[in-house]
């Protein structure tokens, strides 16, 4: 009984530093699809770039800071941030998710206007 105890807090410890996968890619397009295993302590970066260029991918959690970010990136000079850490956690919002949006603010901007 204690052996089948030590098992499961084994199991318990070594799944806590389980890694999580990122998208990983550098476009214009949004349209991200190659995936990538991250070390257990990293985190999922989308950087929005002002001219609109998008980096996807793995980044230790500690370096989710903008400053950190503007010297590991110094080629952006203007850019927005968000880091998550669950899978696959930093993908391009979906078509739908963006016509949804789209059309909640048509219906806010004709309520409005009334």
């Amino acid at each position: 009984m204690k052996q089948f105890f030590g098992i499961v807090l084994i199991g318990a410890l070594v799944g806590q530093s389980v890694s999580i996968k990122c998208y990983s890619c550098k476009d214009y397009t949004a349209s991200c699809s190659k995936q990538r295993d991250c070390s257990y302590d990293d985190a999922c970066l989308t950087l929005y770039e002002r001219g609109g260029m998008t980096y996807r991918q793995c980044l230790k959690y500690s370096d989710c800071e903008y400053n950190r970010l503007g010297q590991m990136f110094p080629q952006v000079s203007s850019f927005s941030f968000k880091c998550c850490n669950s899978d696959l956690c930093n993908s391009a919002p979906s078509r739908a998710a963006i016509s949804l949006i789209g059309l909640l603010v048509a219906l806010l901007g004709t309520w409005l206007i009334r």
